[in-house]
């Protein structure tokens, strides 16, 4: 271009201003157009300022102890008046400082970058005012600009220019110079990652923007126009050059004094360069990334944040919210330390501890024997799964899996006989009190056609734990020792399809979990929990054995639901969530539905007291198998371990009033590992649990459950046994019995006695029972004396 035709459009570009100045923007859009070609007839008369994205906090429930941040971009916008006037200052003196002169644009500086850049036939020098920069930044950092948008507002052409100042004067007409100010100091980049003065201001000098020094405010406006600049050594000393040229215009301006900048110049600056951290692998303490990721899945499930999954994440890493989470420090932190103390991080084992509110959904703990991370260092060690490709890594001590919470990416582990406590309550419900007895066997014959071992004439028929004792059991005695012959015909007895739906009410999930189509004909392990759930819930009795996939938190919750009177209340992660204007969102908070009768609920953890070594005024317990519970918690407690097949899982959930927590022992990369998991002793799930909730319950006071009032969920409606001669037959006996109404069995085996081998030596129970119960007769050896009641 030649000289004549550069002033010439030189000329017309500052008509353009002048214009602008003298006129409505509607006015002159003939002019722009003629000016501009095609470009400006496509323009929009206003421009909107659109807030750029923002960073989100997370909090613990304290809502002071920061957990993670979130975001694309980092990003904090502060009000101007948190802004100190020397950050206002520096910028103003580095990039516009005639900002409050001009109406957006600045002609005469215009005009000379604009003859400047011609002579050299490239951009050498800028002209654009803040309101300018504002402007193009609005259109690049806008969340629903168009990609040709964003280009052609960072393209460096006379038409972006133009566009520039249309909308930079329209822009100066609907805010004021305070406003433009301050969403240009929260929008420009300063460089590594940093968006806004307070991001710089982290991560540069680690401090509030209010307590920036001359010579650091001056160094962070150097960084506006070169955000790449401290990339290497020679731009480093370009910093610190502009950072005095700078400190020499404040003073030039009179914004700070001559000693002032003399001082500021003389600074010696240490740059931090310090990484924001951003998302779950990078909390604040490590062990909090469980809890984070849970919180993280819980949040692209919420519709309310988008229609999709993409659009629930871009709110999140650009809503600028803050959310105070559930997380409790001294529960997360009693589980971590008990966690790692029983299973050290290096194990394949994982020892995973989840900790929920009754009465509240509200989730306190999720701690892990893991490091929260990906393992990009190849500290894994191998997969413990024989049928992993050879060589690969298996998930310890490094992992970001969601092991401990509900996902449909992760279905969780057998819990074992804890499932035991859904058959408890559907019998309660159906009217089979506490006090039912069923004369328990070695071997329980069900009605569920199994082809693999255990298996009787092609049905399921699983034994007791080794050590169980048999015969007649109540349910208190049986959930203490955990009888597996107990509730399994009792699961019959109520009907599967009850049970489940007990279940499902206190949040139970099932999913599909399919045979591996390696494995030989016949030889499969797994079920379809949720084809098992559905279509064979009648007759589906391993479920009652724990044979199908829970997580930890699932089962926690199930306690806490009894704990809390029935009163299911949604797993929840959240606290409060607050936008960027600290308006709190009506998302997250209780949802709590009364899903068991109180009274039920009631009887429900008082047969729970017996495996924990607890009981209450009504209860019958018998033996237990975590009986040390309640002596080293010293609260109130109620709860249930559990055993999975081959003892490839141990579990222990113990509930108080206040919380529930629930352990499991596992190994996530081989679930079925024939690798035996323990409850007791040094790396056993017991300890873990009882060490989590006393050290989580220190301090807090003792609330005693409310033991259950009707006698027909205790009881039932008692019946007297007949009585009938000493060493009567059997045959009398059992006449009589069931002349009475009660259902009558005759016990394996004799027992010693003074009457005559063959003759009854006692019944269990001796004197009443249920009406229409079980009464058991036990048979004499005659050979010792009687066996008592």
């Amino acid at each position: 271009m030649g000289r004549l035709s550069t002033l010439a459009l030189c000329a017309v570009l500052a008509g353009i201003v002048v214009a602008a100045a003298a006129f409505p923007v509607a006015a002159i859009s003939g002019l722009l157009a003629k000016a501009g070609g095609e470009a400006f007839g496509q323009l929009p008369d206003e421009l909107t300022v659109k807030r750029s994205p923002q960073i989100s906090y997370v909090f613990a429930s304290d809502n002071t102890t920061q957990l993670a941040a979130v975001y694309d971009e980092n990003r904090r916008d502060l009000p101007l008046a948190e802004i100190p006037d020397v950050v206002q200052q520096a910028i103003l003196a580095a990039e516009d400082q005639k900002f409050y002169d001009h109406n957006g644009v600045d002609v005469k500086g215009f005009a000379r970058a604009f003859i400047a850049n011609q002579s050299q036939g490239e951009v050498q020098q800028g002209a654009s005012t803040i309101t300018m920069q504002l402007v193009r930044m609005s259109l690049t950092y806008s969340l629903d600009t168009k990609a040709q948008e964003v280009l052609a507002a960072t393209e460096d052409t006379n038409a972006r220019k133009l566009r520039e100042i249309r909308y930079a004067i329209a822009l100066e007409r609907r805010m004021n110079k305070q406003q433009i100010l301050e969403n240009y100091l929260n929008t420009a980049f300063f460089g590594n990652r940093a968006f806004g003065i307070f991001a710089a201001s982290q991560v540069y000098f680690d401090k509030h923007p209010k307590d920036l020094t001359v010579s650091q405010a001056a160094y962070l406006a150097g960084l506006v126009k070169f955000p790449s600049s401290t990339d290497d050594e020679k731009g480093k000393r370009a910093a610190l050059e502009r950072r005095d040229y700078i400190v020499t215009e404040m003073a030039n301006l009179k914004k700070i004094s001559p000693e002032q900048a003399a001082a500021a110049k003389a600074e010696k600056l240490v740059i931090l360069y310090k990484k924001t951290p951003n998302g779950c692998v990078d909390v604040s303490a490590n062990h909090w990334g469980f809890f984070c990721d849970y919180l993280h899945r819980w949040w692209l499930q919420q519709e309310v944040f988008g229609p999709t999954t993409y659009d629930r994440e871009r709110q999140l890493r650009a809503g600028g919210f803050r959310i105070q989470s559930t997380l409790d420090l001294t529960t997360q932190t009693a589980a971590y330390n008990a966690a790692i103390k029983q299973a050290p991080i290096n194990l394949p084992q994982a020892l995973l501890l989840a900790g929920i509110e009754p009465g509240t959904g509200k989730v306190r703990a999720l701690a892990a024997n893991r490091n929260f991370k990906l393992d990009d260092d190849e500290e894994n060690g191998p997969n413990t799964n024989p049928k992993a490709p050879a060589g690969s890594k298996g998930s310890y001590p490094n992992t970001t899996n969601p092991l401990l919470s509900t996902d449909p990416s992760f279905q969780g582990y057998r819990p074992g006989s804890v499932m035991k406590i859904y058959t408890l309550v559907a019998a309660l419900e159906n009217g089979i009190p506490l006090d039912y007895v069923i004369n328990t066997q070695a071997q329980a014959q069900s009605k569920y056609p199994y082809k693999l071992e255990p298996t009787c004439n092609g049905m399921w028929c699983p034994p007791n734990s080794a050590g169980t004792a048999i015969g007649p059991h109540n349910m208190w005695t049986a959930f203490g020792s955990s009888v597996n012959t107990y509730f399994v015909p009792l699961f019959d007895t109520v009907g599967g399809d009850k049970v489940i739906d007990v279940a499902k009410r206190m949040g139970v999930t099932f999913y599909d979990v399919p045979d591996d189509p390696n494995d030989r004909p016949g030889t499969g392990t797994k079920d379809d929990d949720f084809y098992s759930s559905v279509a064979n819930a009648k007759i589906w009795s391993p479920f009652t054995l724990g044979i199908s996939t829970h997580p930890p938190l699932q089962i926690a919750n199930t306690f806490a639901t009894l704990a809390a009177d029935g009163l299911y209340c949604a797993p929840t992660p959240i606290e409060a969530i607050f936008t960027f204007k600290n308006e709190k969102l009506d998302i997250g908070g209780k949802n709590c539905t009364q899903v068991i009768d109180p009274e039920v609920a009631r009887a429900a953890i008082d047969a729970a007291r017996c495996p924990v070594g607890d009981s209450s005024t009504v209860s019958k317990c018998q033996g237990g198998t975590a009986l040390d519970s309640r002596k080293i918690i010293g609260k109130p407690v109620a709860g249930k371990s559990g055993t999975s097949d081959n003892e490839s899982t141990a579990t222990l959930t113990i509930t108080t009033k206040q919380l529930a927590i629930s352990g499991f022992l596992v190994d996530p990369d081989w679930p079925d590992t024939t690798q035996k998991m323990k409850h007791k002793g040094d790396r056993g799930i017991n300890p873990a649990v009882q060490m989590a909730m006393r050290d989580a319950m220190a301090g807090k006071p003792s609330i005693q459950f409310t033991p259950p009032k009707n006698q027909k969920l205790i009881t039932g409606v008692q019946a007297n046994i007949p009585v009938f001669a000493p060493c009567a037959s059997v045959g009398d006996v059992t006449a009589a019995l069931k002349g009475a109404g009660f259902r009558v069995e005759v016990a394996k085996g004799t027992v010693p006695s003074v009457c005559p081998a063959g003759s009854v030596a006692a019944t269990n129970p001796t004197v009443k029972t249920l009406r229409g119960g079980l009464v058991v007769i036990q048979v004499s050896d005659g050979k010792g004396p009687s066996p008592g009641p």
